[in-house]
């Protein structure tokens, strides 16, 4: 059986915290920002946890993560 390869655009996006959750930076901060109120972009620079119910998808995509 060959080596599970890990999909390079998700490792790029995701990191592991030491607890095994997926982290992951916000979306909708790249452009058009003028309408934005600045609390709404500060609050994009923060990073979060990805959902548990994407949890399988990721899991598949980065097997070694």
């Amino acid at each position: 059986m060959p080596k599970m390869k890990t999909k390079r655009a998700a490792a790029k996006r995701f990191a592991v915290t030491g607890t095994g959750k997926m982290k992951r930076n916000k979306a909708f901060k790249s452009h058009i920002l003028a309408k934005k109120t600045t609390k709404r972009k500060r609050n994009l620079r923060k990073a979060t946890m990805a959902d548990a119910t994407n949890m399988k998808a990721l899991k598949k995509v980065m097997p070694y993560a």
